[in-house]
């Protein structure tokens, strides 16, 4: 958006982490007094908060409390459409089922029931909106399950798994700001789920160790056993960079 000529603030509570052509906002989301220093006549906003610890608490302080601070901070002068990048972990499907914007969320795990929470707070706001229910992020800075693979630690599970690439994620909300979508609600994930060992089994090949031999099951509290589909997401016309997980590890495994 900044090479488009947008002028792009950001707000965290360490600023360091911005890139040098954002203009910087010091603040905690948790402190509406922290708020104040908002820019009006904000187009866009994405509200793209970290928990930042896996505690109910640390959650509601930045899905619910955040989002309705800064929702009250720009009352005055809101902007043409908010942004939220949830999570599909609202859904609790456990048995590989598809799933889409019109299936049931009733999610067991307090992750995705704030999250849930936080989504139903926004949508009931006057200023139109779009939730974001986003796979599991990686890209580059998230080699968890790269690094799990090369020390033989990852976990081999039948369950299926869905994922975004981080450039797709941030890709998808320019193309949606660029064309003034009207979409309520929208799936990211990427073209092909795919089982947790069929994924463990392409990387340990590509990083040339063995596969493991670990048989110890993945929780699915928080993941499930689903599949998502992004139909919506194409008919937006935005085209994935990364269609499924081969290519996109395939990037990062080659630096990319």
């Amino acid at each position: 958006m900044v090479a488009d000529g947008h002028e792009v603030w950001g707000l965290r509570r360490d600023c360091s982490g911005l890139p040098a052509s954002f203009r910087a906002i010091a603040a905690d989301l948790g402190d509406a007094s922290q708020l104040r220093a908002l820019p009006p006549d904000v187009d866009y906003l994405v509200f793209a908060s970290s928990a930042g610890e896996s505690s109910e608490s640390a959650y509601r302080r930045a899905y619910v409390q955040g989002l309705g601070n800064v929702l009250a901070a720009l009352r005055g002068s809101p902007p043409r459409r908010v942004f939220f990048t949830s999570s599909t972990a609202v859904y609790a499907q456990t048995d590989g089922s598809w799933v889409d914007e019109t299936s049931e969320a009733a999610p067991v795990h307090f992750t995705g029931a704030v999250t849930l929470e936080a989504e139903r707070l926004l949508q009931q706001s006057p200023v139109p909106s779009t939730v974001l229910r986003c796979a599991g992020i990686y890209g580059p800075g998230r080699h968890r399950l790269i690094e799990s693979v090369r020390q033989g630690s990852a976990a081999m599970s039948d369950r299926f798994t869905n994922r975004i690439h981080r450039d797709d994620l941030a890709g998808a909300l320019a193309h949606l700001i660029r064309t003034n979508s009207s979409v309520e609600l929208l799936i990211l994930s990427d073209d092909e789920p795919a089982s947790q060992s069929e994924v463990v089994r392409f990387l340990a090949e590509r990083l040339g160790v063995p596969v493991p031999v670990s048989a110890r099951a993945e929780g699915s509290a928080r993941g499930g056993h689903k599949r998502c589909r992004n139909a919506r997401l194409a008919a937006t016309g935005y085209r994935l960079l990364y269609p499924t997980y081969r290519e996109g590890y395939a990037a990062l495994l080659a630096g990319g």
